[in-house]
C-alpha cells in the first residue's frame, strides 16, 4: 500500500513542477524587450551615456561632417583648458581686433577697439553662438585664429577624436574642417565633466551685450526642462546640427544629430533619442569614487591597513529593469607593500552583466602609506614568509 501511495504521488508532483516551469517561461515572455530605435532623419547621430559612455544608437557616428557652430564646443573647452591652467582669467580684458569685428555670420555685435571680458565673450559663443566672440577669445589667447586652431587640434588628439580637424574657432565653412557625432559625444563629455562650474551657461535662455538681447537657439531648453545644453550650429553645408544633453533621475544622456533640414527638425530629433534612451535604458551607480571598498593590510608600512577604491564613482548602463542581472567582483592583489602613493594600484573592480564582462576599473588605494619603523619592516618580513610558505 505504501509504495502506491507513493507512485500516486510522483505524477502530481512532476505537474506541479512543470506548471512551476510554465508560469514563469509566461512572465519571462511577458518581459518588455528592449525595442529597435526610432528613425532618425538626420546625416548622422549617437547616443550615449555620459557617466559610462555606452553608446546607445548610432548611425553614421564616425563620418566626416562640417560641424558649423558645433565647432564651437571645443572652442569654449580650450578656453575653459587656459581658465583651469591659470593662463587666463574671467575678468581678463580682450581688445577686439578689426577681423573679429568684420567676422560674417552669427554676431555678439562686439565693437573694434572695444575691450570686452573673458566672461562676456564666452557667454557670448555659448548663449549667443557670436562668431565675433569666437575669433576674439582665439586672437586673445594664441594671438592669431590659426595658432588657437593648433591649439583645438591638440585637445581633440588628446581627448581621442580621431575624425576631427579644426581650421577656425567659429565653425564657418573652410576646407579640411571637419569632425564626427561620436567626436563630439567625446568633446562634450569631457567638457561637462572638467568644467562643470561653467556648463550651467549651456542652459542660459538668453544673454545681453550692448542693450541686444538675444536667444539661445537650442529650442529643447525650452521645450523639456531636463535639457541643460549644449549648442545648436548651421550652415548651408553642414545643414541644422545639435548636441544636446538632458539630466533625468541622475541619468544623464548627450545626444548629437548632424545634417537635419530643419531648426525645428534638430530639435525633434534630438527629443525622440533622448526620449528612447530614458524610456529604455538606466544607469544605476554601482559605487561611490573616493570611498573605501576594502580596507587590506599594508605589510611594512607605518599604518597596518590601508583603504581601496575606485578613482571616480562606478555606473554601468543596462537595458531599464535588467539591474539585477550586473554583479561586481572585488579582486585585491597581495601583498600590499609599503610604501606607496595615494593612486597605486591594487587590484581591480570587475562589472559583468548577464556573465559578460561590461567593465573593469583600477581598484587604487585612497591614501598614501609611508615605510614603517624598522622593527615593523622586519616583523612583517617573518610573517610574510610564513604566510608564503602556507601558500597564503
Amino acid at each position: 500500500m505504501f509504495f502506491k501511495r507513493k507512485l500516486k504521488l510522483i505524477p502530481g508532483f512532476f505537474m506541479i513542477v512543470l506548471l512551476a516551469l510554465a508560469l514563469q517561461a509566461n512572465a519571462e515572455s511577458l518581459e518588455i524587450q528592449t525595442p529597435a530605435p526610432p528613425a532618425i532623419d538626420a546625416k548622422a547621430y549617437i547616443l550615449q551615456d555620459f557617466q559610462t559612455g555606452k553608446v546607445l544608437v548610432e548611425n553614421n557616428a564616425d563620418e566626416r561632417l562640417a560641424p558649423a557652430s558645433l565647432t564651437k564646443i571645443m572652442t569654449v573647452y580650450v578656453v575653459f583648458k587656459e581658465l583651469a591652467n591659470g593662463h587666463l582669467k574671467l575678468d581678463d580684458l580682450a581688445t577686439i581686433s578689426k577681423k573679429a569685428w568684420g567676422t560674417s555670420g552669427s554676431r555678439m555685435f562686439v565693437e573694434v577697439n572695444a575691450q570686452v571680458r573673458i566672461e562676456d565673450l564666452l557667454k557670448g559663443v555659448i548663449i549667443q553662438s557670436g562668431n565675433d566672440a569666437s575669433v576674439a577669445l582665439a586672437e586673445h589667447i594664441a594671438g592669431d585664429e590659426a595658432t588657437f586652431a593648433d591649439m583645438m587640434n591638440q585637445h581633440a588628439a588628446r581627448l581621442g577624436m580621431k575624425n576631427t580637424h579644426f581650421k577656425n574657432a567659429d565653425g564657418l565653412p573652410v576646407e579640411d574642417h571637419y569632425t564626427s557625432a561620436r567626436d563630439l559625444g567625446i568633446l562634450t563629455t569631457a567638457l561637462i565633466k572638467e568644467f562643470p562650474q561653467y556648463y550651467p551657461w549651456f542652459s542660459q535662455k538668453e544673454f545681453i551685450y550692448n542693450n541686444i538681447v538675444q536667444h539661445n537657439r537650442n529650442l529643447l531648453l525650452s521645450r523639456d526642462s531636463t535639457v541643460d545644453g549644449v549648442k545648436t550650429g548651421h550652415t548651408e553645408d553642414a545643414g541644422y546640427c545639435l548636441v544636446a544633453s538632458a539630466l533625468r533621475n541622475d541619468m544623464r544622456l548627450i545626444s548629437v544629430v548632424m545634417g537635419t533640414k530643419s531648426v525645428n527638425a534638430r530639435a525633434v530629433e534630438n527629443q525622440n533619442l533622448l526620449n528612447y534612451g530614458f524610456r529604455f535604458f538606466e544607469s544605476p551607480r554601482l559605487y561611490e569614487g573616493k570611498t573605501s571598498l576594502s580596507d587590506s593590510k599594508a605589510w611594512k608600512g607605518d599604518t597596518q591597513t590601508v583603504p581601496l577604491g575606485l578613482a571616480e564613482s562606478l555606473y554601468v548602463t543596462v537595458p531599464r529593469g535588467s539591474a539585477g542581472d550586473v554583479k561586481t567582483a572585488i579582486r585585491v592583489n597581495a601583498p600590499i607593500v609599503a610604501p606607496f602613493k595615494e593612486g597605486d594600484k591594487f587590484g581591480t573592480v570587475e562589472v559583468t552583466y548577464k556573465n559578460q564582462v561590461v567593465d573593469q576599473k583600477d581598484l587604487i588605494a585612497l591614501k598614501a602609506v609611508g615605510e614603517g619603523s624598522v622593527f615593523r619592516r622586519l616583523f612583517d618580513g617573518i610573517l610574510m614568509r610564513f604566510a608564503k610558505a602556507d601558500g597564503q
